[in-house]
């Protein structure tokens, strides 16, 4: 997860800017003016994240309602943050309001250092979080995370080659997304370096949507633990449409790595792919290959089965959360409080995230990729909250593992799911 929040925050920070609510957004939700027992409020938030003219603005109206507090701001690198997360958190002086990725929450919320904040939800604009984000924050029925930003993959394709091939509407549904795929090989494929859509085996985030679309899942909860579901018939079905639109793409990216590797943007900046799935911001880094592929390019959402709803899509964000150590949990409630109303969620819009406290997602409008996303977001999810998800993403994934040998034919259908079944039940179901 890690490596997706990474790159979303990146992505988003490149774009433009994202947005929340409650009350006047105007500060006047920190009137209780909570001290702060050392006179201090020690904030960690990830580095890309949030604009500096947010944080200068945020801080000074926190500063201002807080006499003789001051926020000593932190910002932290991915990299190592696994390890300085977990010494922070076992401490008896933590910092006292901490981004966390929504992957991460559940495993720490286990270890029980972190604030129980269910009583707390509503001051912090609890009706407007963005749904997909908010089921992320909680962890045994209770809620530990408030939702802070979101991002989300959407189709980015080439406005340009749709035209041409004779495409007049863009996708809403598979088979119309098949079609397209045929309409840009016959105008293009003559060129043996095009690709209809660049489709690399491992993207396993995008067959999420496919299998969320099936009406299936990759585990369901059991208790405290969960139980894995890959070899549903649900999640066959969305891993069957994933070889179908590989098969049917023309791509050429490898079928034992994900989008990553190689980095799919400079494939598609390189002016030889008409579709690619990602997030609005690796347009920006595509960018760096041609710098006018952006006005070249458009993006619609993911295609459902039916046109009357694009398919779901993982969410890939962050939360905000208090440890439960913290000395100062009166002031970073109101620290978090003042972050989720609708004047920094708006702010946080216009750098180009999902807010995670607002359902107010104007600001992305001015971008019609993160405006895309932003629409797309509203049908999204995030992977199952066990504290174990970590071993999935950072070991020998069996999800990655389950695409790899569908594709290439190692595996049948059934042998492949039902290996990544059982494999998958080792990692999440204890």
């Amino acid at each position: 997860m890690k490596r997706w929040l990474k790159m979303a925050a990146g992505a988003a920070a490149i774009t433009l800017a994202t947005a929340g609510c409650a009350g006047s957004g105007s500060g006047d939700s920190t009137n209780s003016s909570a001290p702060a027992s050392n006179g201090s409020l020690t904030v960690w938030l990830m580095t890309g994240t949030a604009p500096e003219s947010l944080t200068n603005s945020l801080h000074k109206e926190f500063e201002d309602a807080h006499p003789g507090v001051k926020v000593k701001y932190e910002i932290q690198q991915w990299n190592g943050i696994q390890q300085k997360l977990t010494t922070a958190l076992a401490s008896d002086n933590p910092p006292d309001v901490i981004e966390l990725g929504n992957t991460q929450t559940p495993a720490f919320a286990n270890q029980g250092v972190l604030a129980d904040l269910t009583s707390s939800v509503g001051d912090f604009n609890g009706a407007q979080w963005l749904q997909g984000l908010k089921a992320s924050g909680e962890f045994d029925g209770k809620t530990y995370g408030v939702p802070f930003y979101a991002a989300n993959r959407e189709v980015i394709y080439r406005k340009d080659m749709f035209e041409q091939a004779g495409i007049t509407a863009t996708p809403k549904t598979r088979a119309e997304w098949l079609d397209a795929i045929t309409k840009l090989k016959a105008k293009f494929g003559s060129d043996p370096e095009f690709q209809a859509l660049y489709q690399p085996g491992q993207n396993w985030y995008e067959l999420l949507s496919f299998i969320w679309d099936e009406g299936g899942d990759i585990a369901q909860a059991n208790g405290k633990s969960f139980k894995a579901t890959l070899d549903s018939a649900q999640a066959k079905a969305g891993l069957e449409f994933y070889k179908q639109l590989t098969d049917a793409s023309g791509t050429k990216a490898p079928k034992d790595a994900d989008e990553a590797t190689p980095q799919q943007a400079g494939i598609y900046g390189a002016g030889k792919v008409a579709m690619m799935i990602g997030v609005p911001g690796e347009a920006d880094t595509a960018a760096k290959t041609d710098p006018k592929i952006k006005e070249k390019s458009g993006a619609f959402a993911i295609p459902g089965k039916t046109a009357d709803k694009s398919a779901p899509v993982f969410l890939g964000g962050s939360n905000l959360v208090i440890p439960a150590n913290s000395k100062n949990a009166a002031a970073a409630k109101d620290y978090v409080k003042l972050f989720s109303t609708p004047k920094y969620q708006t702010e946080l819009a216009k750098a180009g995230y999902v807010p995670g406290t607002s359902t107010d997602v104007s600001a992305l409008d001015a971008n019609p990729l993160t405006k895309v996303m932003a629409e797309a977001s509203k049908n999204g999810r995030a992977v199952p909250t066990s504290p174990k998800w970590g071993d999935v993403e950072s070991g020998q994934n069996p999800i990655k593992d389950m695409l790899t040998a569908y594709l290439t034919g190692t595996k049948t259908l059934d042998q492949a799911t039902a290996d990544a079944n059982a494999a998958l039940d080792k990692l999440i179901g204890g």
